[in-house]
């Protein structure tokens, strides 16, 4: 019996929200894994930096915008990333926004933005990639969950609503999808160091509350997230669908830890 390699040579990745922190690790290590990725963001800059980064593994990328609020840029990176690559076997859904502020007065325009952005981009962005996977009997989408899909932090009821419902979504999609060649799951990742989050969790009485309930007693680093996007989207996670994969240092599973 041979065993399914953690691999990805010959494949083509997308990952919508790539160019910056957990995104752009995964860009990268889809990459070194053997995938071409195609690494999609607003801001163009980031995205040809991002692209050089993956060019500089040896794969080949794209340098092309999206905005998961924005449709038809999405149907343009598909487009885009057939037209170059013959095919899409991949697809990470990244892009998140997030605010911190109390529930009772937060602005209803703000909260639409952010499901609008989490959730129904996300939505987009498989209904868009899906419909070519299930063309061709074979997809992985990999969308990203959080540590809110399963506990609350104080102030951010937006981003949790938001996030749990990803994870439903993960299931629904895998539901419908899986026994037609796509299988859907979902990272949930604990409390991971980026260039936007280090001020709050070195400084402040919040990031060390994160710390302290985070049993292995640190902060994840983004390439930590590398291994468990590539399981997911390789043929060794072949019946593995409707998951997510938490990759938290033990956060879910603290109670009192001192």
């Amino acid at each position: 019996m041979s065993i399914p390699a953690l691999q990805l040579n010959g494949k083509t990745a997308v990952v919508v929200g790539g160019t910056s922190g957990i995104g752009r690790a995964i860009s990268i290590g889809l990459a070194e894994a053997g995938a071409d990725v195609v690494a999609s963001a607003r801001r163009q800059e980031q995205v040809d930096e991002t692209a050089g980064a993956i060019e500089a593994t040896g794969r080949k990328s794209l340098r092309l915008t999206c905005d998961t609020q924005d449709r038809a840029s999405l149907q343009r990176l598909l487009d885009e990333s057939v037209k170059a690559f013959g095919k899409v076997d991949i697809l990470v859904n990244s892009a998140g926004k997030i605010k911190r502020a109390p529930t009772l007065t937060f602005p209803e325009d703000e909260w639409r933005d952010i499901v609008d952005t989490n959730l129904t981009g996300t939505l987009r962005a498989c209904q868009i990639f899906g419909g070519h996977m299930l063309e061709r009997g074979y997809g992985r989408i990999i969308n990203i969950a959080s540590l809110n899909s399963f506990v609350a932090l104080a102030e951010v009821a937006a981003y949790a609503a938001s996030k749990a419902a990803v994870a439903s979504l993960t299931r629904s999609l895998a539901v419908e999808w899986s026994k037609k060649g796509v299988l859907v799951n979902a990272i949930a990742p604990g409390v991971f160091r980026t260039a936007l989050n280090s001020d709050l969790l070195d400084n402040t009485p919040r990031g060390k509350e994160l710390l302290m309930r985070t049993p292995m007693a640190r902060f994840g680093k983004t390439e930590e997230l590398v291994g468990a996007a590539i399981y997911l989207a390789s043929d060794a996670a072949s019946f593995v669908t409707g998951q997510v994969l938490v990759v938290d240092g033990g956060f879910l599973a603290s109670g009192v830890n001192q």
